[in-house]
């Protein structure tokens, strides 16, 4: 039996350290990391860039948006969850 292989379709780099989350945003026009560098980057397919979201002092664990997708949370070794506002990184308090 043999096992077709698909393409990459893309690949992200940008992180300084391992990722440990990753999430579609529900139109599927974005893809959210976090990492053990404590931050988070919205890669925007559309326009091919990322934004890099700071607030986190310790190692992101989990992301996801809302589902609506106009919110991202996320939830750190810091023992925080932080709300923020997926199309413009704004951290929400």
């Amino acid at each position: 039996m043999s096992v077709a292989t698909n393409p990459v379709l893309h690949t992200l780099n940008g992180h300084t350290n391992n990722v440990r989350s990753v999430a579609f945003s529900p139109d599927g026009k974005s893809v959210a990391s976090g990492s053990a560098d404590a931050s988070i980057k919205i890669w925007d397919f559309d326009n091919g860039i990322h934004m890099t979201l700071i607030g986190h002092e310790s190692t992101v664990r989990t992301v996801t948006y809302s589902p609506d997708g106009f919110k991202l949370v996320s939830g750190s070794h810091d023992d925080t969850v932080k709300i923020w506002r997926a199309k413009n990184g704004v951290l929400l308090e």
